[in-house]
């Protein structure tokens, strides 16, 4: 271990208990999004103790906030999120199904463990700052809603991220790597269409029906997906079917969908080729349409100077590292899952990492190794609103294990496994190695300088953001 990986280790260790229990307290809480009060107070409370300067309600959204220590340039973003998720309330450590509170929320993505174990790289930072008087700003963000709501897309869209030279952030998952995938850039809309309602048997031919031009939008859109690019995705949802009364002509009908492409440029293309299937549908059947789009999602960039930082970290602080007990809490997760998809998830590994690590880990609970940095060409099929962050400044992400191989992102296994020490050490490990990382830059700028240079050459030095400058967060989670 380098003599920062140690001096990072012993700031993060410090205050290791302290960090548990703020992670077990959000953990607690699992508040939806926009609505993540109490986790924006514990973790504000820290920040504040630790010496930051907390600035609150970016982009007007209530639980979004900076904290900030240093004046000085370069300024090096943290990114930390803390929102649960519906229906996944779930007793912490039991493998089968035992919720706390019933239909209630929990944390099925780790946002727990994700948000503290970003503010922990911040203070960690702080505290090396102030040891060795290294110059510089380290900004801890306070993100919520990223599960539904895409807080950092309006953040970005209103400049919050403008001022950064680099961003590290990270995500609590099965395994110890660098996000070197970009993902899927998303575009949703809602399709409300108005039709006119009259007795279905009586006077049929004086109705225009709604639910007629919302199923023939579906084949329109179900026809168009022939005819774009592999890669893209387009799915959707009926928000509303018109009623529930068969005999009467429905006036009302609305079509909620998410479109995703590799970049953000196709996915903005492809709305509006969706946007025809709507407005060819209602013109077919005599009906209006009012076309909202409701949200967007630029792709994810890794920018690789600042990814192969943080992959150098993580190899200097190191991975979680688990004892037995942590072992037998994930085997108690993974023998109930279906042998051949944990097999496959291994067998993955040693497509994308290389063989030798299959045999590693065939059996084994956890994955405990710091896997070397790949840049894929395939995306993630995926989208997340770290996107539009990537698309302001360079970015990098880091994966840490916190769960046992084979768990399924978004399930009571996850909310459950993220309740416990295995996800704790995972929490941690991310800690010290975004830490490292954001020292590392900070003492060495002329990093950031090539960061920004590639940063620069990707993007152009444009970003589109695909929220329209009037639109507001839907904070209370209505459309």
């Amino acid at each position: 271990m380098d003599r920062l990986a140690e001096k990072i280790t012993q700031f993060v260790q410090k205050n290791a208990e302290k960090y548990r229990r703020l992670s077990e307290e959000i953990w607690n809480y699992a508040e939806l999004a926009f609505q993540e009060e109490k986790s924006v107070k514990a973790l504000t409370d820290l920040l504040e103790q630790e010496g930051f300067r907390i600035t609150s309600g970016l982009a007007g959204i209530p639980t979004a906030f900076v904290a900030e220590y240093g004046s000085q340039k370069p300024v090096i973003g943290i990114l930390g999120e803390y929102d649960a998720l519906p229906s996944l309330s779930q007793k912490a450590g039991c493998n089968r199904r035992e919720e706390i509170v019933p239909g209630g929320a929990g944390h099925g993505c780790g946002h727990n463990l994700l948000g503290v174990g970003a503010a922990a790289a911040a203070v960690a930072v702080k505290d090396y700052m102030q040891e060795t008087g290294l110059s510089g700003t380290v900004a801890f963000y306070g993100c919520p809603a990223e599960e539904n709501g895409s807080a950092k897309v309006y953040m970005s869209r209103d400049g919050i991220f403008d001022r950064l030279d680099g961003v590290f952030t990270w995500h609590p998952g099965s395994n110890n790597s660098i996000m070197g995938e970009h993902s899927l850039a998303a575009v949703s809309s809602v399709y409300r269409f108005h039709g006119r309602a009259t007795h279905a048997a009586g006077q049929p031919h004086l109705g225009r029906s709604a639910l007629d031009a919302c199923e023939l939008m579906n084949v329109g859109v179900n026809y168009l997906r022939e005819h774009m690019i592999q890669e893209a995705r387009v799915h959707y949802a009926y928000q509303d079917a018109g009623g529930a009364a068969p005999n009467v002509v429905q006036d009302h009908a609305a079509l909620y969908y998410f479109i995703r492409s590799p970049k953000i440029s196709q996915a903005l293309e492809l709305r509006e080729r969706v946007d025809n299937c709507a407005r060819g549908a209602a013109l077919m059947t005599g009906t209006t349409v009012e076309i909202l789009p409701t949200d967007g999602m630029c792709d994810y960039l890794p920018n690789h100077v600042l990814s192969e930082v943080l992959q150098k970290s993580f190899e200097a602080t190191g991975a979680p590292l688990f004892d037995e007990k942590d072992r037998e809490i994930a085997r108690s997760f993974q023998q109930n899952y279906p042998a051949a998809e944990v097999e496959a998830k291994v067998k993955a590994y040693g497509s994308k990492f290389g063989e030798a690590y299959v045999p590693m880990f065939l059996g084994q609970p956890l994955q405990y190794v710091v896997f070397p940095l790949r840049f894929p060409t395939t995306p993630l099929f995926g989208s997340t609103d770290v996107g539009d962050v990537s698309y302001v400044a360079p970015t990098a992400w880091l994966n840490a294990a916190c769960y046992a191989i084979g768990t399924s992102g978004h399930s009571w296994q996850l909310a459950a496994q993220g309740g416990t020490s295995v996800g704790e050490k995972g929490m941690l490990a991310a800690a010290k190695a975004i830490a490292h990382a954001a020292v590392t830059v900070l003492e060495d700028p002329s990093l950031l300088q090539k960061a920004g240079e590639e940063h620069q050459k990707t993007t152009g030095g444009v970003y589109v953001c695909a929220v329209p400058k009037d639109a507001k967060p839907h904070i209370t989670g209505t459309i």
